[in-house]
Formats: structure tokens, sequence, C-alpha cells
């Protein structure tokens, strides 16, 4: 409370009230002091006090260390606050003309000025509570003014602060229509304080409305220092955030003086913050010092946001201001309507035999003030006014005054709800039936011997609407049903000013808090004509994720984009969630997609490529198996076991087709066929490849001497059941393999994030080895038999053929097995279908190609004799 008073001039004054305050408790008390006040009073059965703004500035008087200090002097006459303490005395004298509200109980008044200063409010509500005669006696009849039983006051938080601390030990109730600051809710500390404006945090949380509205989420904020600023800083650091629509970019402390070094410093700070957006919670003094250095500095282009301080003050509603404040948006009292409150305003008449020893009369003053005439005789230690005397006969109705001009009411309707709230509690109170009321023993309250903590408790059930249409009652905190107007200072084109209203926000028991704004009628001061954009970071759109910049506020940030797999939806997000496991993101990364499946298809080249290659091996199987049947009577086709041939050339198109289950998608039945359908395949082909070379090797021996006994054991019924023998192993480690560990479809994700690489796991490695292993050791041995009997003297000897087969067979599966392990995916089943038909075709083009070149290229060749003769020539 700086400037205001110093601690030991507080306690003196507690210490003055406590033992003024007790003469409502004992029969009768000495007054310690008098003070000279500026006032106007009224008498009645029961009094109400009233503390109001009626000048705004004060001299202290020189200090003689001699004698008692006097009283600080007033002046700066105030229209306003004097239509405000008009407004109470006419809500009372409309409560006393209201047959049906306290109608045998008679009002009055005492109102005082507090020339906004916290030592003359204080001696004002001393004044009030312990009357301003020498002693009071509380069985009899007071003479004079006598105590009050409520007070509608103070004007300023930190005014309304100190004084309900002490009226608050006593249960004195106050009612305060102007003091916003939040602490002022804090039942413990002020449990008689009352107030029928909203709190600072209600006020608060309005703006963050109005700010989340327009997407503002940097802000600057500059308060006042003192209580109503302190207050609503915390209101805002407490509420304010990016959930809530953004952060303040400074918060900065307006000085309570004409500090124009400090003034400097906060302008320079507000023109070189990128907030555009600027919120001000202070009194109409410190935005008047404020708005001469914003003017110097020349700092325009900013939105402001008025508390209810300053909403409403003309004096910086002018044309040379509104390039700098045009535009504002407010925070105002509720507008309400007072019918006849004009008239009772124009029947004002000057007090002619008002004396000096409680001050100068507030209505003189305005007298003094409006027609420029003074009083005789002058009120010692007043500067005198100019002009002849005032003779009370002037003509009022013809002085354009902003006293009558009762169009815009603000405070003075919280001043009438005040009133009418004092006044329904007391006729609640009154009309208590005996025995039957709230008290101890069922006890009522009687109007004689009536305790302020009595009026309290009826103050706090208090329930009515007026004649507006508003309900007034208070919470369990002593605050109204909290309801403000947005209002909006419009440049008008021809330079003048006008605020009209905007909008509202209120809070109601059901709806809650509701916020209502006409965006067509607001006026914008800026060439675009739209709300500007006031943002320390852009929003993050979706895909992205904020990230907090290192020592900056929270609404300051970067945006990240996701990380793959991961999508943002939302704007502003502050994380980014994971896709399902099918599912990755899209490239924006603002949604999940399905997964791109890999496998080798029927669709794509290489599965095409591989399918026609195969069905081309099988094509030529069928056509050579064609072409050997229609000569199987010529002497090539059954020179070497034409029926191995034949069920040689049916594995080969076996193997052929057996490629096609690799290709496609993989299902189970495809995974548990693939691998046995081909290792049987090659099995049976290898077996007859390895049964002709050991026929070769049979006959070469019987014919030899003593060699035919050899024959015996390689005729067609030995051939057919070694093939048999051979293939039923293979079929036999196949049904174990499946049995076992069968091989299964599996999702691998392992090879690409972004895809689902569709395969077929083996199951059992050790099964598929020696399923290899078992094909590589037949083919081994027919390959070594085959180079032992390739040089033997046969008129058409296929050890030759077969040799080379078999050697172009064991390459292609010694290479498989290196490119196979390292190929991921869709390629290891390509290399497989590649070794399928590599080794397929080495066998068909070796064994078959030379015969079928005989059969039709060649037809000479393909007799007995050309045989039997290139046996006998070589």
């Amino acid at each position: 409370m700086r400037g205001f008073v110093d601690n030991n001039l507080l306690l003196l004054m507690f210490s003055y009230l406590s033992s003024a305050v007790s003469s409502l408790y004992s029969s009768s008390c000495q007054l310690q002091g008098r003070f000279n006040l500026n006032g106007m009073h009224k008498t009645g059965d029961v009094i109400l006090g009233g503390i109001f703004q009626i000048n705004f500035f004060s001299a202290d008087p020189d200090l003689t260390f001699t004698s008692e200090p006097q009283l600080p002097t007033c002046y700066g006459f105030d229209i306003i606050g004097l239509r405000q303490a008009q407004s109470m005395a006419f809500a009372i004298d409309e409560i006393n003309r209201n047959s049906n509200l306290l109608p045998n109980v008679t009002l009055g008044y005492s109102l005082y000025d507090n020339c906004i200063q916290l030592r003359i409010g204080f001696r004002a509500a001393l004044a009030l509570v312990s009357g301003q005669e020498e002693e009071v006696t509380v069985e009899e009849n007071c003479v004079g003014t006598p105590p009050v039983l409520g007070i509608v006051g103070d004007t300023t938080s930190s005014n309304s602060i100190a004084i309900s601390t002490v009226l608050g030990l006593y249960r004195v109730p106050m009612v305060s229509y102007f003091a916003t600051c939040s602490c002022l809710s804090d039942r413990q500390k002020f449990p008689s304080f009352f107030r029928t404006i909203p709190s600072d945090a209600f006020q608060v949380n309005a703006m963050i409305q109005i700010l989340k509205h327009f997407g503002w989420t940097w802000a600057g904020l500059l308060i006042s220092d003192d209580d109503y600023g302190v207050h609503a800083a915390r209101s805002f650091h407490s509420d304010l955030g990016p959930a809530d629509g953004g952060c303040l970019a400074y918060t900065e402390i307006l000085p309570w003086g004409d500090d124009s070094a400090e003034l400097k410093r906060i302008v320079d700070v507000m023109r070189k913050s990128t907030a555009r957006v600027v919120i001000v919670f202070a009194h109409k003094t410190h935005m008047i010092n404020l708005m001469k250095e914003v003017v110097r500095q020349n700092v325009t282009g900013l939105q402001w946001m008025a508390s209810e301080a300053w909403a409403s003050v003309d004096v910086l509603q002018t044309p040379h201001l509104m390039p700098y404040l045009g535009g504002t948006l407010g925070i105002a009292i509720r507008r309400g309507e007072i019918p006849g409150l004009r008239d009772f305003l124009l029947q004002i008449r000057p007090d002619l035999h008002h004396g000096n020893a409680d001050g100068k009369s507030v209505v003189n003053q305005f007298w003094e003030h409006t027609f420029q005439c003074r009083f005789a005789p002058p009120p010692a230690g007043w500067v005198e006014a100019e002009g002849e005397l005032c003779t009370g006969q002037e003509v009022i109705e013809n002085v354009e005054s902003e006293l009558f001009d009762v169009s815009y009411l603000r405070p003075e309707y919280n001043v009438y709800k005040a009133v009418y709230a004092l006044a329904y509690a007391l006729d609640d109170m009154l009309q208590c039936e005996p025995g039957r009321g709230p008290f101890s023993n069922n006890t009522c309250a009687h109007l004689q011997r009536m305790e302020p903590w009595q009026l309290v408790y009826y103050l706090e059930k208090v329930n009515f609407t007026t004649t507006f249409g508003d309900q007034v009652s208070f919470d369990e905190n002593g605050d109204a049903l909290p309801i403000y107007d947005i209002i909006n200072w419009v440049w008008l084109p021809d330079g003048r000013t006008k605020v009209q209203r905007v909008g509202e926000v209120k809070r109601s028991a059901f709806k809650g808090e509701e916020l209502t704004l006409d965006e067509d009628k607001i006026f914008w001061n800026f060439e675009s004509k739209q709300p500007p954009q006031s943002v320390c970071s852009e929003s993050c759109p979706p895909g992205t994720r904020m990230a907090t910049k290192k020592g900056e506020p929270e609404c300051c940030f970067d945006c990240v984009p996701c990380s793959e797999g991961k999508i943002s939806n939302t704007t502003d997000s502050m994380e980014c969630t994971s896709c399902p496991e099918d599912f990755w993101s899209s490239p924006q990364r603002d949604h999940c997609v399905p997964k791109k499946t890999e496998f080798l298809s029927y669709h794509e080249p290489l599965g095409i490529c591989l399918t026609s290659i195969s069905l081309l091996g099988t094509l030529i199987c069928v056509l050579v198996l064609g072409i050997f049947i229609h000569h199987h009577s010529t002497p090539i086709v059954r020179a070497n076991n034409s029926e191995l041939s034949f069920l040689l050339l049916v594995s080969l198109k076996l193997c052929f087709l057996c490629s096609l289950l690799f290709i496609g998608r993989p299902r189970l039945w495809t995974c548990q066929l693939r691998h046995a359908a081909f290792g049987i395949s090659f099995v049976l082909c290898v077996s007859c490849i390895l049964v002709k070379t050991m026929v070769v090797l049979a006959v070469f021996r019987a014919s030899k001497p003593g060699g035919e006994s050899s024959l015996k054991w390689f005729g067609a019924v030995q051939q057919r059941g070694t093939v048999l023998v051979l293939t039923s192993i293979q079929a036999a480690i196949c049904t174990a393999w499946l049995v076992s560990a069968s091989p299964v479809p599996h999702k691998n994700t392992q090879y690409h994030n972004d895809k689902i690489v569709y395969e077929c796991v083996v199951g059992s490695t050790v099964g598929f080895a020696v399923l290899l292993g078992y094909i590589g050791l037949l083919a081994v041995l027919s390959c070594l038999l085959a180079f032992l009997a390739k040089n033997l003297p046969d008129s058409f000897n296929e050890a030759k053929h077969i040799t080379f087969s078999m050697l172009i067979f064991c390459a292609v599966w010694v290479a498989f097995v290196p490119a196979y392990i390292s190929s991921p995916g869709k390629y290891a089943d390509a290399v497989e279908v590649f070794a399928i038909l590599a080794s397929s075709f080495g066998l068909l083009v070796a064994l078959f190609g030379p015969k079928c070149y005989i059969i039709l290229l060649r037809p000479e060749r393909n007799t007995k004799k050309a045989i039997m003769g290139r046996c006998t020539t070589k």
C-alpha cells in the first residue's frame, strides 16, 4: 500500500476503531477524536453508511511536529463520485416510499468522501461505526448521527481490504460496489464483506475466454502496484496457460507515482515485445500516466484489453488517444437502469445552513464546482471558490453536467443493488416471528437492540430481483452472481469516439460461464479491420508436436514433425501417438494408413516374369514328353530306359509347377505345401537320374565276361522300386517336418517399418536343412557316378549329359544358400524360385536337349544302324 499510510498510523487507527466499535457492545463510550470529513447525511430509524470518491486528489498539510497533524486537503471534484453517492441517496429515498419494503422503518444515510486515500477512507469508516458525538449511549436514542448498521463501499480494493479487516472483527457488514480483488473472497479474513461487483478472479477468467476466442496465446500484462493489480496477476498466472489460451509475454508493474524512468522502461518493453495484445489491470491515474509515455514513444499497433477500473474512463476516450487506444476491448461493470434517478438528481439543492464541524458538504462542493460560486463564510482550510455567492436559486436544469447523464449507469447500478441488499436483509430480519428465529433459543433480532452480526446472517441469505431484471444474491464467499459487459472503444470517421457494448460474460447457476460476443460490432484499430494475431509461436499443424523452447514461456515452442510411425491429428498437439501395429503414418504424419504389404505377387514384374518362366518350363516339359511319346519306338528313345525318361520329364514338370507355390500371398496351405512339393519333386527327379546312371554302369559291367549277373539287380521293377524308396524317404522327412514344426505364414516388420512383409517361416530350420541336404546328397552321388561312367563305350552314353546336368544342379543350389540367407522378404522367395527354375532348366536342357535335337533335326541318326555304326567307327 505504498503512498497511502505507514504502519504506525494504521495501528493507531486500529486501536481507535477498537475502542470506538466497542460502543456497540457497552452501555456508553467516550469519543477519542473527531474527524472533519466531507459528507452528506439524512436521519432515519436505521442509518446506512457510504464511502465514495468525491474528490480524487489530496494535499498533505505541513507537519510542525508541535501539534496534531491535520487531515489532507481534498480537491479535484469528481462528478461521477457524486453521482454514485446520490444513487445511494436515491435508493434509500425509493425504499422509504415503498410500502412493501421496510414499511414501518425509515432509512437514513451518512455518506463520506474518501478522496481516494486510505487514511481518509479509514477515518470515514471510524466515523460511521462510532458516530461523531462526544458520548454515545446505546440504551437511549442516540443524539446526532447514530452508528450505522451497514456500510456501502469502499471504492478501491486496497481501502476495502484495510477497512473490512477491522470491521470483520465486529461483524459489521460492508457491501462494496467497486472493490474487485479476489483476495476479498477469503471468508476467514473478511467474514462480513460482501460485494455487488464480480471479483477479479471472474474478470480474469472473462479475459482468458476472450483470449481463447480470438486465438491470442501471447499477451502482455501490466498491473498496478497494489492489491488490485497484484492479485489479478496471481489469477492470470494460475489460470492462464497453453491449454487455456496462452501465456504472458511480460508482467510489468505500473508505478504509483509519475515515475517517468520506470514508465519509459515499461513502454520500451511493450514496443519491443512480439505480443500484440496488452492487458492492463490498473486505475485511471495509472493509465493516464502510462498513455503519456505511449504517445511520446508513438507505440501503436497494439490491441488493449481494459480491466473494469479504466474500461469506461472518459478522460482516456479522446481523439488524441484514439490512434493508440482505439478498438480497446474492456471488461465493464454491468450496465443497469435506475428509473427516476435523473429526476432525483435534478432536485439537488445546496445546504445553506451547513456548518463546518463535519467538513464541507459534498452537495455544496458540487454547487461550487458547477456554478463557480462560493458559500459564505468559506470553510477554514479550503480553497475559496471563485465567483459570486451561491444563493441556491440557480437553475440546475439548464446546466450541462455529467451528473445527469444516466444512460450508462455501471458503478451506480452496483450501489443501487448494494443498498437494496441491505434493505432486503433488514426487512427479512424484522419479519422474524418471535420464538421461530434463527438465533439462540429461537430468538429474533430487534430493531432497538440489533447487532451487526445479525444483519450479516440475513445478508448472506438475501435473494431478490431488481427492476432491471438482474438477480441479486451472495454465495458463501460474499460474492454476487457475476456478470460483466464487454465493451469496445469505437473511433468514428468524424473523429469522435464512443463506447459500445459488444457482448457479455456471465455465470449462471445452471449453464456455468457463458461468453457472448457480437464480432460484427467490434471496431478493430488495424488496417485489416480484423482481429490481430498475437502468438509467440504459430500453431503447430497436424503432423507435428509442440516442443517448448528452453528458457522461454510454455507458449513459445517449435513445431517438431512426428517421427515415422507416429501421428498427431490435432492442432498444437503436445505428443505424437504411435500407429497400431498394422498401420503406418502418412507422409504428412496426420493420420495412420494401412502398411504396405510386400510379397512375391503375380501382379508385379518379378512375379510375372518368374510365373511366365515356370509355365514355359512346364510347357517345354509337356512338349518333350509329347515328342518322346510320339517317338517312343525310335532307337534313341528306347536306348536308355524310356520309362525313367518319361518319369523324369513328369518330375521336371512338377518342379516347374511347384515354383508357383512360392508366388502369391503366403497362406498356411501354401507355406506347408511349397517346400514339401519342392523337396519331393526334386528328389523324384534326382532319383530318376541316379537310377539312370546306375543302369548305365550296370550295362557296362554286364558287357564284360562274368558280369551278366549285375543286370538282374537293375531290372524295371528294381528301377521303379529304387526311385520309390528314395522318394519315400524325402516324403517321410517332409511329413516329420510338417508334424513337428510346420511352416506358417508370418507378417514380418523387421525389414521395413512401413511395410508388412508376408513370408513363410520355415518352422524348423533343421527340417529345412535335412530336406535340402537329402536332395544335395542324391545330386552329389549322381554326379560322382555319372562322372565315373562318362567315358564308357556305349552307343549313346548319357553319362556325359548327366554329369553336366548335375554340375549345373549343384552349382545352382550351392549358390542358392548364401543368396537365400541374405535376401529379405519376397526376394528370398524369388531366389528360391530362381534356383528351382534354373536347376530344372539345367536338367531339362542337359538331359533332353541332345535327344530332341536328333529326333527333330537329325532323324537320320535316330536309327539302330546309325547308333551301332557310330559305335563301330568309334
